[in-house]
């Protein structure tokens, strides 16, 4: 296997919030294991996090692990001692393991939380895969992934489950038991995979929690902390197994309604430069090694690139976006405290960023280039507009795009002047379900639609959720380009093929307790060379 080591650069390991060159090539496998200790287990079990594989290629993906046998240890270490320690992983073509593919070991370090990120290379495209590893003599549990079609190819479709919103203390992860059961080729995670928030006694599932979770996260072995929490759910956790995951983040898992260097909503608005930097670094690094992120994911100190490009052949082109952390800070006083405004010329400033220039400059590189049949966008929060005012006048939201109105029209305007065959943005953030038409000016009655969004709800944040409620009336009136509305829990069923798109709103009735059956709400459909939603 290749080790890639040529594709990150040196300035992505120097300052990267104390984790050093070495530890993250040992983690990767770049690097060999023989610096590594040999380990003799004492303690019940190393795999309690269990297996994950994530942002799969035409020939291969990456594949992940945590050593935990104390996940819930307060000093965030779970349990592990101050040592490098050797694991061993092997990829097979069958789920018992007789066609091994691939094999090798990577070292999991102190400075990465005792994680391992091996990238696995070389491998058929469009295949499923099997994969587990090895430390200590235990054995981890299987793996089971995908590569991505060849990039020369036209499949004949995908199907992929949609994701955001999982805050722990909101509700169970049943969600995730429901997407297990659909024949998916991989997973879209939008962000908010963690919640900085304490965790305690009067959380919505009603059950006791150690008292280390009761104070909120701010440095790494809090974070640390907070995402084995999550992580060691089981419904997570198979679905980690089952399909590799495509990961960017939003707010919450640094700090809520953050905004590059600063934050000025919420608890704690405009922290001093310095602390905020060394919270995201902290926050940035805990994510890196609780995900199966790529090296070119490694966060530099309070820095991290997420957005990237994945192909399904000639059929789909995916681009995972970040608008936390190059974007200006949000518009108009955020509406005074509020998160709202009415009338804010400033939103409308085409100089205002939410991506920064360099990836906006890559995104629209990527609609005049692309030869993929579907452009689909990986994104935060809606980009369409959402209006709360039925009148004449507007009352937005400003941390979404709707702050960045300037940039937006810039967006779609070159989407629409490039001839993107088919624009589909998914996004999250909302707590809510929406299917939109994206509009080229929202302030144009005759203005064309040039793309479709989905914006899909929250698994747990906001408890058990309503089909309707007055907020969604008051949406529907206000914007005649929003074609659904549900208030539910769950997540978004996607199917892509050449010659159209559906997207199933699958909701659960409740949340706060296990066990909730999953249906199907509403489904919509974009069909090819068409843009806009329609009803399936």
């Amino acid at each position: 296997m290749s080790s890639h080591v040529d594709r990150v650069s040196r300035r992505r390991f120097i300052g990267a919030g104390g984790v050093g060159a070495a530890a993250v090539l040992l983690g990767t496998g770049a690097l060999g294991s023989s610096a590594a200790h040999a380990y003799t287990l004492r303690k019940e079990g190393l795999f309690t996090l269990g297996v994950a594989s994530g942002d799969p290629a035409p020939d291969g993906f990456v594949i992940w692990t945590r050593l935990a046998p104390e996940p819930f240890a307060a000093d965030g270490r779970a349990g592990m001692p101050d040592r490098r320690i050797r694991v061993e992983y092997e990829v097979a073509a069958d789920e018992r393991f007789r066609r091994i593919v691939r094999r090798g070991s990577a070292v999991a370090t102190p400075e990465l939380g005792h994680s391992v990120h091996p990238e696995i290379a070389g491998l058929a495209p469009g295949r499923e895969y099997f994969y587990r590893f090895r430390a200590a003599g235990e054995l981890s549990p299987a793996g089971r992934t995908r590569t991505m079609p060849a990039a020369s190819s036209m499949p004949r479709g995908l199907t992929f489950a949609v994701a955001s919103c999982q805050a722990w203390q909101d509700g169970y992860f049943t969600a995730y038991d429901h997407m297990a059961a659909e024949d998916l080729d991989l997973i879209v995670h939008l962000g908010d995979y963690i919640y900085e928030y304490e965790i305690t006694a009067g959380n919505r599932r009603g059950v006791p929690v150690p008292p280390q979770f009761g104070t909120e996260t701010f440095d790494l072995a809090r974070y640390r902390l907070q995402y084995s929490l999550y992580k060691a759910e089981a419904p997570l956790q198979r679905a980690h197994a089952l399909f590799p995951f495509v990961h960017t983040l939003d707010d919450h898992e640094v700090v809520n309604d953050w905004a590059r260097d600063t934050v000025i909503m919420g608890r704690h608005p405009n922290p001093d430069p310095a602390e905020f930097a060394r919270r995201k670094a902290a926050a940035f690094q805990a994510f890196y090694e609780n995900l199966p992120l790529r090296r070119s994911q490694l966060p530099s100190g309070p820095d991290i690139r997420l957005h990237r490009r994945l192909s399904y052949g000639r059929l789909a082109d995916l681009r995972m976006l970040d608008t936390r952390g190059h974007r200006d800070i949000q518009a108009c006083s955020y509406g005074n405290g509020t998160g709202r405004t009415r009338d804010c010329d400033e939103r409308f400033d085409a100089a205002r960023t939410i991506l920064g220039d360099q990836q906006r400059r890559w995104l629209l590189d990527g609609f005049r280039t692309s030869r993929a049949r579907w452009q689909l966008l990986g994104n935060q929060m809606p980009m369409g507009e959402t209006d709360w005012d039925p009148g004449p006048g507007k009352d937005v939201w400003v941390d979404p795009w709707d702050g960045y109105a300037g940039e937006r029209d810039r967006v779609l305007a070159a989407a629409h002047d490039h001839g993107v065959r088919n624009l589909v943005v998914f996004s999250g953030d909302r707590h809510q379900n929406y299917a939109v038409d994206l509009k080229r000016d929202y302030d144009d009655a005759d203005s064309p639609t040039v793309g479709s969004e989905f914006v899909g709800t929250s698994l747990t944040s906001g408890g058990d959720g309503a089909d309707m409620d007055d907020l969604g009336r008051t949406f529907l009136a206000a914007n005649p380009h929003m074609r659904f509305f549900n208030a539910q829990r769950g997540y978004l069923s996607v199917n892509v093929d050449r010659r159209r798109m559906r997207t199933d709103f699958r909701v659960l009735p409740y949340v706060t307790r296990p066990g909730a059956p999953v249906s199907t709400r509403a489904s919509f459909v974009v069909e090819d060379r068409r843009p806009g939603v329609q009803r399936a």
